[in-house]
């Protein structure tokens, strides 16, 4: 009976009549049982997840050993350059990270249009300055300096177009000579024939190109003996003999005297020669000396005595790339105090831009006006869209708040520049706009000479916040060209971009800037990364290399540069 009532004591628990008359048993034991369900559910779930994290760590460390065993055998790396001083040998330039096909297909269609204008001009126009595509012939613009093919060197070696690249680079080598009498603009030779002839140096390592670019630069310097060394705008090639243009009123222009400090300070860096470097900077500090609150120039300046003439302020012709300048040599420095003036000043001038920014009516459209004194012009050229990509560019250097607010106007401004194109039947943009209320813009100057500022702006845009839609503007933009101004012998330029008719003209810069940006703009961000390279304004990448030359040290508004035994120049300058 004993042991009979201890058998029905100890299973009692297991009779489900044991819980029916004991509710609050019964719901603690149905408590207990949904928290182990949850518990081991839960616990074979992580166990499922951490197989499959593992399945893909391996599948991924398999795929990028595969990736380093294609580096080492030499076909898997971006710009990987193989060369001696006197011979360019083949390279890959493949991302080892898989393209988009849809970016893939562009970036192809973009080369193929390279192609077309290469074979064009090579065809008819081979070691002349420009190809007109109509007339199919070549035409000497800069003195028969060969600048569509010196435009073009690093384009071709970017695309990867080598059997192309190494017959220019003959061309070059065998056939360029600079003992022109001619009288050349000191601001075109600069960045299109140094510019194109040092970032050929920086991309293939061929000291060819660096005595090239010696060699011209050195014909170019007697413009900057002058009382301020503010530059002469122009200089016979052969003779020397620096003068301005007679319709600038004896005046030099801002731009073509303060956009060669990217080029020249390069040289300098390459040669070991700082007269280059001296020269350039000397304009800087001489601006410095009595740079305005707002940052903003007018477009005349006496180059012997400094002072500025009542003029136009703009960030379009004439005065743009001055500002663009400001901020890439801070960047082609690493950012170094040496070049923090630059930055500086820069910042100086963006305030002064805020001031420029109008909005349109009904649509809103953010766009860069012009002044000259207390004057206001509802205008804005297409050359001053390279804005947005500067200022998305100087963005970073700011503040969290700061760089939001910059970014956000560069956005907007580019969105404007991009309905410059938008806003015509061709789909082409004119080259300038008008604003008027309740019309939002007109086209003033209607004429589209293949002008790569919009898309130089999106290709920064689209590396700097990783937005596709910019890729997408990007596109419109070339289809248009390519409906618009593809010809059989090239590309062409149009003279109405409202009714469609044509010029005669490849300009240098569509296949040095206008294909190049294009090219960029569907490419991983490895290939001319903004983290090594800095393009001038003519869109020639140039190797950014830190300078601890002088030391930068503070003195009153105004910042002076010293060299560790000895001042550079006089009080205040960048250079001597």
């Amino acid at each position: 009976m004993a042991r009979s009532r201890s058998s029905s004591s100890k299973f009692k628990y297991i009779n489900p009549a044991y819980y029916l008359k004991r509710p609050k048993r019964l719901a603690v034991l149905l408590i207990v049982f949904v928290f182990c369900t949850l518990f081991f559910w839960d616990r074979q779930t992580l166990v499922r997840d951490h197989e499959e994290e593992l399945s893909k760590l391996q599948e991924e460390v398999s795929r990028l050993r595969n990736q380093l065993e294609d580096v080492n055998n030499g076909q898997g790396t971006v710009g990987k350059k193989v060369y001696d001083s006197d011979k360019i040998i083949d390279h890959s330039k493949k991302s080892a990270i898989p393209m988009d096909p849809i970016d893939a297909h562009r970036q192809e269609k973009v080369k193929d249009a390279m192609i077309h204008a290469w074979n064009s001009y090579e065809k008819y126009a081979w070691g002349h300055d420009e190809l007109q595509p109509q007339t199919k012939n070549g035409v000497d613009s800069f003195g028969g300096l060969g600048a569509t093919l010196i435009d073009a060197l690093d384009t071709l070696y970017i695309m990867g177009l080598d059997e192309q690249f190494q017959k220019a680079r003959e061309w070059v080598a065998n056939s360029l000579d600079f003992n022109k009498d001619y009288d050349a603009s000191v601001f075109e030779t600069t960045i299109r024939v140094v510019g194109g002839l040092l970032s050929s140096y920086d991309l293939s390592g061929d000291k060819m190109f660096l005595e090239k670019a010696k060699d011209i630069a050195d014909r170019l310097l007697p413009a900057w003996d002058t009382t301020t060394g503010i530059p002469y705008n122009v200089i016979n090639l052969a003779r020397g003999r620096p003068h301005n243009p007679g319709w600038t009123g004896g005046n030099s222009i801002l731009a073509d005297s303060a956009t060669e400090q990217l080029e020249f300070i390069a040289l300098s860096q390459r040669t070991g020669d700082l007269k280059y470097q001296r020269k350039v900077e000397k304009v800087i500090a001489e601006l410095n000396k009595t740079f305005p609150d707002d940052g903003l120039l007018p477009i005349y300046l006496n180059p012997e005595s400094g002072k500025t003439s009542y003029s136009t302020i703009t960030f379009g012709a004439m005065g743009d790339s001055f500002y663009e300048y400001l901020l890439k040599v801070w960047i082609q420095g690493n950012k170094t105090d040496i070049v923090k003036p630059y930055r500086d000043m820069w910042e100086t001038s963006m305030k002064g831009l805020l001031t420029l920014v109008r909005r349109t009516t009904p649509s809103s459209f953010a766009y860069i006006c012009e002044k000259m004194g207390n004057s206001v012009t509802l205008k804005m050229d297409e050359l001053a869209c390279f804005a947005p990509g500067m200022i998305a560019l100087g963005s970073s250097g700011y503040a969290p708040d700061e760089s939001k607010k910059f970014l956000t106007l560069a956005e907007e401004l580019a969105w404007t520049c991009y309905n410059f194109y938008q806003s015509t039947p061709t789909k082409l943009a004119g080259e300038n706009y008008f604003f008027n209320d309740g019309q939002d813009m007109a086209v003033g100057t209607s004429w589209n000479i293949l002008r790569p500022e919009t898309v130089e702006s999106l290709f920064y845009l689209w590396r700097l916040t990783g937005n596709k839609t910019y890729q997408e503007w990007g596109w419109n933009i070339f289809q248009a060209f390519e409906k618009n101004s593809r010809v059989e012998s090239g590309y062409v330029g149009l003279k109405d971009v409202n009714t469609g008719v044509k010029d005669n003209m490849m300009q240098s810069f569509f296949l040095a800037e206008t294909l190049k940006y294009l090219y960029l703009l569907f490419s991983p961000s490895s290939v001319i990364s903004l983290e090594e390279w800095v393009f001038n304004t003519e869109a020639h990448p140039i190797k950014i290399v830190p300078r601890h030359d002088p030391i930068v040290i503070s003195g009153g508004s105004k910042s002076k540069l010293k060299t560790q035994g000895h001042t550079l120049g006089r009080k205040g300058d960048f250079g001597n």
